[in-house]
């Protein structure tokens, strides 16, 4: 096959997950919480299990009127949406689903690519905030900020210890270096990168950037329709990425019986697994004040990660 051949099937491959996974993630979500909830609306549009829900609100943001307040910076505000989805989508490029070389584009320093990358969702939310002329958005894109800058640190420290742990930064060499017993020696780094994952994608109970009861709906609040919908398939795809990187660096990826013919599939189960924990902590944990948020990154997720981090280190010395 040439090379350019090649290169684009990897492409429409990773645009094609980025447009659908996302889509049934949230899919799934309506239905979980329908069922935790006791929500009876998401299971009647269509009829059966009510599957034209997702559908249903695609119709509804594409009829809504998209709204620039007047006093916005146009440029900024338009491009936010953007700038908010285009990391997750270059990250998707180099998260490995399968074993022989099964990724859009494998990179040496994969994880320190995925890191920086993820990083830049602060930036859109800033240009969302500042950009909407708005008092509430402006004070739930300073909430973002402060949260997404210091949740960032527990989440790097927290992979850098199972890159130390597998002496490599490359994602598709940390799933092979990977062992099942990894499940306990990197059980406090598994919780502390799944948990400032949440926080870095702004989930509930990490959600006071948009608190709805205080700031009418945060940086978000005078986005409309499509522009909108850009924000919240941001948000599932938030979800798709934080469960594929869990996946790939705590839970072996593809590793799994018949895992030379079946590995993407292990990886897709492992995948929506930690999709639906994200749906469950989504209904079943309040909102977090902002002083009990930042209390739990400093004085919780840094030390354990940091923790982590020494006794790795000291197993990979007495190794």
């Amino acid at each position: 096959m040439p090379l350019w051949v090649e290169l684009a099937v990897r492409i429409v491959g990773v645009v094609v997950a980025f447009l659908a996974l996302p889509l049934i993630v949230g899919q799934v979500e309506h239905k979980v919480m329908a069922h935790m909830q006791g929500r009876l609306g998401p299971m009647y549009a269509g009829g059966f299990h009510g599957w034209a829900q997702l559908v249903a609100d695609g119709v509804k943001f594409v009829q809504k009127e998209d709204v620039t307040p007047r006093a916005a910076d146009g440029p900024v505000f338009r491009l936010a949406p953007v700038v908010a989805l285009v990391p997750y989508l270059l990250v998707l490029l180099v998260i490995p689903l399968g074993p022989d070389d099964l990724v859009a584009q494998p990179l040496d320093i994969g994880l320190f690519f995925v890191l920086a990358v993820v990083g830049i969702g602060v930036v859109a939310v800033l240009m969302s905030a500042w950009a909407s002329a708005n008092k509430y958005s402006l004070l739930g894109g300073l909430r973002g900020a402060a949260q997404l800058l210091g949740y960032e640190l527990p989440l790097v420290l927290a992979a850098a210890s199972v890159a130390m742990a597998a002496g490599t930064l490359s994602l598709p060499g940390i799933v092979e270096a990977w062992r099942p017993w990894w499940l306990l020696w990197q059980a406090p780094a598994l919780f502390v990168f799944f948990v400032a994952g949440l926080a870095e994608i702004r989930r509930p109970p990490f959600d006071m950037p948009i608190a709805d009861s205080e700031l009418v709906f945060g940086y978000l609040t005078e986005y409309t329709g499509l522009r909108f919908a850009f924000f919240l398939l941001a948000e599932y795809v938030g979800i798709v990425v934080i469960a594929a990187l869990t996946t790939v660096l705590f839970l072996g990826g593809w590793q799994g019986p018949f895992d030379d013919q079946l590995g993407w599939l292990w990886t897709l189960v492992k995948v929506f697994a930690v999709s639906f924990v994200i749906i469950w902590v989504r209904v079943s944990f309040p909102r977090l004040r902002e002083d009990q948020l930042q209390r739990l990154c400093w004085l919780v997720l840094v030390p354990v990660a940091l923790g982590q981090l020494v006794l790795t280190a000291a197993v990979r010395v007495a190794l």
